[in-house]
């Protein structure tokens, strides 16, 4: 099969021949239709989250169609439409058994390894998917299956950013009908914060970028006011909006430590503020003590605190529905060879999402 793979940080992603063995002992062998192209997988690339056991095949946004099964596996069955889940658990210790799956402690991983076509060159894969690629080989508990009407691209995205985007607006802060929310960064993963807060009832959505066609997107998402942090200080403009500073925050960036302070400082007594964006390894937030003494909250969010096998068909009910916006995230579709493209339109802030189709 072909894939994209990342040989070092700093580099491009080249598409390869990949060899893959039959599915082994609950595992699962996925012919991929779609993949999202994440900001995760552009910090690997360029190896802010440092070395991530290249070479590896890039990618943990994915859909497809299950093509066959191991030994051991119930569920999925052959012909079934899934999305992939980056976060395995296995169901059995405290942080599952309490119900946060997405922070188990003992997540369970791919056996069978792909390799470079021709050798025994074993390959990483980013998330445990790589869903750049023709197929991906799974571990059973990382498919959540779907109905068949749903479309691959828009079920793919369902796989990492609409779920940490949403769920962190929905599972983690909890947001309140009518309260006052402000999203720091309005790329894939803010832009799906603000249709969370809007699900949830916000009464007003306060959208923070430095590009206006960014702060253009998060209005047709359900932002209220929008904030060019370029142009003003975002911490006064928020204050000034909601008559003292939001209920709820959210740094939906992950880059660097103004936005990460901002996000806490905007917020009223009680407030409470959500990081959502992975920050590159040893990023540093410096925050003055009192900043919180007013009883706020800081917290972070994995994967929208999410529990996949509920989530995801939960959100794809809203997508039927028409509450939830999917075909407006997809920005772009590439094929395969166009990955080096889509990271290039990330990067200089192009899209909402963009998309690889591989089948």
């Amino acid at each position: 099969m072909q894939a994209a793979i990342a040989y070092e940080a700093q580099g491009n992603a080249i598409v390869e021949e990949v060899d893959l063995n039959k599915p082994g002992v609950n595992e699962v062998l996925v012919r991929l239709h779609a993949s999202g192209v994440c900001h995760s997988d552009w910090h690997i690339l360029k190896g802010d989250w440092g070395d991530r056991g290249f070479p590896l095949i890039l990618g943990h946004e994915g859909a497809g169609v299950v093509e066959a099964v191991g030994e051991g596996v119930s569920t999925p069955k052959v012909g079934d439409h899934v999305i992939l889940s980056w976060r395995t658990n296995c169901g059995m210790c405290e942080m599952c058994q309490k119900g946060w799956p997405v922070l188990c402690d003992r997540s369970p991983g791919v056996a069978t390894k792909p390799m470079l076509h021709g050798t025994e060159k074993q390959l990483g894969l980013a998330g445990g998917l790589g869903t750049f690629a023709e197929y991906a080989l799974v571990h059973q508990n990382a498919t959540v299956v779907i109905d068949r009407d749903i479309p691959f691209p828009q079920a793919s995205l369902v796989g990492c950013g609409v779920t940490t985007g949403v769920g962190a607006a929905i599972n983690t802060a909890q947001v309140t009908p009518g309260s006052t929310c402000a999203v720091f960064g309005c790329g894939g993963v803010g832009l799906n914060v603000i249709q969370g807060c809007r699900i949830a009832g916000a009464g007003q959505i306060i959208a923070v970028d430095m590009l206006d066609n960014k702060l253009e997107m998060a209005k047709s998402f359900g932002a209220t006011d929008v904030v060019n942090a370029s142009k003003v200080d975002p911490v006064e403009a928020i204050k000034e909006l909601t008559g003292g500073g939001a209920h709820y925050a959210f740094e939906a960036i992950g880059l660097v430590e103004a936005p990460f302070l901002q996000s806490i400082q905007c917020t009223r007594k009680r407030g409470v503020t959500i990081w959502v964006g992975h920050a590159p390894l040893d990023t540093i937030v410096h925050i003055d003590a009192r900043t919180i003494m007013q009883e706020k909250m800081v917290m972070g969010s994995m994967y929208g605190s999410a529990r996949p096998q509920i989530e995801f068909p939960r959100l794809l009910n809203l997508y039927k529905e028409g509450k939830l916006m999917l075909d407006q995230l997809i920005t772009r579709t590439y094929p395969l060879s166009g990955a080096n493209e889509a990271f290039t339109a990330l990067k200089n802030g192009e899209v909402a999402r963009s998309v690889l189709s591989l089948n």
